[in-house]
């Protein structure tokens, strides 16, 4: 840094600038790398409007030593070898000319029989997995099958479930740990933030733990079984796969995708999507769901919705009320949050669309922000809008008790059909004149 300020102080007219900045860095014990290129950085703002060739140099210096800085402190928070979730290969599912349609419970039980049968690693466990299957019947008679050492139940402690599959995870087992509820992550929050989140990461890939973690939330009745606090994770689990299948065929697809990885994931499947009928994959154990890459469930020409999970039946039957007043709506399932469309395939939608609505079940500002953040910013998808963007989330309190609490707590279909016709009218009042 001192030969390249030396070189350019022939150079350059403030003269003064760069020998305030040497004599900074002499004045400073044991510099750090932070302190040279706080320093560098500092200097080119107090010489810009100069163009000499020292001040090049000194700019590819900066840039090469943040490179470094980079390199050695925000790398490996996923995995970078060659079993990350990002690199397994993508097989569809096979369907037979007629497929047997069972519950969407059968659809995940079949799942991790095959896993369990196919790999004497894996273990299941939680609040009522092993002797009852757990309280969906996801596990439902693997117990008997495979034996209490791999199926089995645990204490009302999910601090100790989620430190116990870290543990395992660890010392190359392949665990599944379920927290009975979503509502219920907040009680294994810690380890999961501090310890599994950042195993990787701290280590510099040194160390793994691919724990997956599963778990189900968004809608039911209940009053503590209808949480959804997605902002709550993507704030607090950096560095686990954080994926929302919206029914139990993607959610068979992903667990099957993650078994093969090194990577640590939460799977949040849908609770009221257990009695739904789903046709059951040929391939069960085999088929996989990529991680990060959005599913389009609708084609439209007029309004792009961005949503997950249990709120994809609500927008897939808005938009057929929508349809019928002259609105086609491109409805598209993110599929998981972490990572998100890694191949800004949104984007591509809003070209076509030019409107942008996002819908989800976490309090505003929470779910849908990230999703606008990285639509808007990260996509530049800001360039292609013709409307400003909306959002349509779940109320900040937490939803009350029943089906009306439900109704009035979490969109609906008449919320999602006003909000996109609120927006085509004002795109255009005489086509669609405001009924309320």
């Amino acid at each position: 840094f001192n030969a390249i300020c030396s070189e350019l102080s022939e150079q350059v007219n403030n003269k003064n600038a760069i020998r305030q900045a040497q004599q900074k860095l002499k004045n400073t014990i044991n510099p750090t790398y932070k302190d040279i290129t706080a320093t560098a950085r500092n200097l080119l703002i107090n010489i810009r409007g100069e163009y000499v060739r020292a001040k090049e140099q000194l700019i590819q210096w900066k840039n090469k030593l943040q490179n470094q800085g980079k390199k050695l402190y925000t790398t490996h928070l996923y995995s970078e070898s060659s079993q990350s979730a990002l690199k397994v290969p993508i097989i569809p599912p096979q369907y037979s000319r007629q497929p047997k349609w069972v519950n969407g419970s059968q659809v995940v039980n079949a799942c991790f029989n095959a896993a369990l049968a196919r790999d004497p690693r894996i273990l299941a466990f939680g609040e009522d997995v092993g002797k009852i299957g757990d309280v969906n019947q996801g596990f439902a008679g693997l117990q008997d099958k495979y034996g209490e050492q791999r199926v089995f139940d645990t204490g009302i402690r999910e601090a100790t479930i989620i430190g116990q599959g870290i543990g395992m995870a660890m010392r190359g087992l392949r665990p599944i740990a379920e927290i009975q509820y979503l509502d219920y992550m907040i009680y294994g929050l810690q380890p999961i933030t501090d310890d599994l989140a950042t195993l990787h990461y701290r280590s510099c890939g040194g160390q793994k733990a691919p724990l997956i973690i599963r778990t189900r939330g968004h809608r039911l009745e209940g009053i503590w079984h209808t949480g959804s606090p997605m902002s709550m994770l993507l704030g607090s689990v950096r560095g686990v796969h954080l994926l929302v299948p919206r029914n139990m065929t993607q959610a068979a697809g992903f667990y099957n995708t993650l078994l093969q990885a090194d990577d640590p994931a939460i799977v949040i499947e849908c609770l009221n999507g257990y009695r739904l009928k789903e046709k059951l994959p040929e391939n069960i154990g085999k088929f996989t769901i990529p991680l990060g890459v959005p599913d389009i469930l609708r084609t439209g020409t007029d309004i792009t919705m961005v949503t997950y999970g249990a709120c994809c039946r609500i927008v897939q039957k808005a938009a057929e009320k929508l349809s019928e007043v002259g609105i086609e709506v491109e409805i598209i399932d993110v599929q998981s949050l972490l990572p998100f469309d890694i191949h800004h395939s949104i984007v591509q939608s809003l070209a076509k669309t030019n409107r942008l609505l996002l819908i989800d079940e976490d309090v505003p500002g929470g779910g849908t922000a990230f999703m606008l953040q990285k639509i808007l910013e990260e996509q530049n998808g800001y360039q292609y809008l013709d409307s400003p963007p909306a959002t349509l989330t779940a109320q900040e309190n937490r939803t009350a008790y029943g089906s009306d609490g439900d109704y009035y707590c979490k969109p609906s279909v008449e919320d999602v059909f006003e909000k996109a016709y609120s927006m085509m009218h004002e795109y255009d009042p005489e086509e669609y004149p405001m009924f309320f």
